[in-house]
């Protein structure tokens, strides 16, 4: 497995996670339902690993690092705008 592929997933594991724990926080505050939050978490981990899954095995590099640079700049602004 190639370098650039174990950091561009790393990198976008930690930021993924980051937006993550945001959203849960906009769904608690919004909601104030565990329930909720708990599927958000669950939905959101499981698209984050997918996504994660797919860069190192067969995104190209370029779809790999662009995916990584959106992730950063919406978790970015989400984190901002709290």
């Amino acid at each position: 497995m190639e370098t650039w592929r174990i950091i561009a997933s790393a990198l976008l594991g930690i930021v993924g996670f980051i937006g993550v724990l945001i959203v849960m926080a906009r769904v608690r505050e919004k909601t104030g339902s565990g329930q909720a939050v708990g599927v958000t978490g669950l939905v959101g981990v499981t698209a984050l690993a997918l996504t994660c899954v797919l860069a190192l095995t067969v995104l190209p590099a370029a779809v790999a690092w662009g995916l990584t640079g959106v992730v950063t700049v919406i978790v970015a602004v989400l984190a901002l705008a709290s």
